[in-house]
């Protein structure tokens, strides 16, 4: 494997398949970089992590991940885990692609090729921006713990070629059987929670589930993390804070704490959902999180 090659890493499934239709066209505009692309595609959930880490140990230095938010989750892991450090350049080609919006890199997949391809053909210095780590997981844009879990895995459950409102829909959805509030004890700095609550979301970058601006506030690159608390809500509530969600105007509503923090631990009476970039993980009952200053390169 040689260090000048472009590797670009695929999830043929991302963005309901539209990653997969348009593999030939990246591959053409990445090749305007004037260097050679070899394509990587991901087999199956956790294949692409893998795949990106092989590269980066064996020496690869040209990192491009065509995907949403859950491939760019997968490649920060394997580029975290890796031996050594390996820029990544990204291509939005999923759902939300929330990482990419604070990252300023544009929607369009064909324009931000073609300046993806510019910036590597002229050696272009990578940007770093910050990653989180929650137990043994790294994630680029956010993490949630508890209602936001539950909504994310159902909206993953759908197939339904609805773009962001799939996320509108598993909210409706998560509310018919009620709203846990489990008891958590969470710990950031001078913070201390100690009660029930609906969610708590850890943000590196403002948006998740494409359409919603949970943490207006909240940069990739400024060291720090927003972290939002819900306390419990009724359905009722929920559905008055939503249009508030998506224009980022919730943060001063009663039921919301906003801090922000760099590290903190969460306890849980119970195991509990939670999700890392949109990747639902199994449920736990602790969580330690940590930021990684300027961790990730990128291209």
């Amino acid at each position: 494997m040689t260090a000048e090659t472009v590797h670009l890493f695929l999830n043929p499934a991302a963005g309901r398949g539209r990653a997969g239709k348009r593999e030939p066209r990246i591959r053409e505009l990445l090749s305007e970089s004037g260097f050679p692309v070899e394509v990587h595609l991901s087999q199956d959930v956790g294949h692409l992590e893998i795949q990106v880490q092989q590269a980066v140990d064996n020496g690869a230095r040209r990192l491009v991940v065509a995907g949403g938010d859950g491939s760019i989750h997968e490649a920060t892991n394997g580029i975290m885990r890796a031996d050594r450090a390996a820029p990544l350049g990204v291509i939005p080609t999923g759902t939300g692609n929330d990482f990419a919006k604070a990252s300023g890199i544009p929607l369009n997949w064909e324009h931000a090729t073609t300046l993806l391809a510019d910036r590597i053909a002229k050696g272009a210095s990578p940007r770093g921006v910050d990653v989180g780590r929650i137990n043994d997981r790294f994630f680029a844009n956010g993490a949630g713990i508890g209602f936001d879990a539950k909504v994310t895995r159902i909206a993953r459950s759908y197939r339904l070629p609805i773009g962001d409102l799939v996320y509108l829909l598993a909210i409706l959805r998560s509310m018919v059987d009620g709203i846990a509030t489990p008891h958590m004890r969470i710990t950031a700095g001078q913070t201390i929670w100690d009660g029930p609550i609906t969610l708590a979301n850890v943000a590196n970058g403002p948006w998740i589930g494409g359409m919603f601006h949970i943490a207006p506030g909240a940069r990739n690159d400024d060291g720090v993390f927003d972290l939002l608390i819900a306390a419990p809500v009724s359905r009722t509530q929920i559905l008055a804070l939503l249009p508030k969600l998506i224009k980022g105007t919730h943060m001063q509503e009663k039921a919301i704490v906003h801090e922000p923090v760099t590290q903190l631990v969460i306890e849980c009476s119970q195991p509990v959902a939670s999700h890392l970039d949109g990747e639902v993980q199994p449920l736990q009952a602790r969580f330690d999180i940590e930021l990684l200053a300027g961790a990730l390169q990128l291209l």
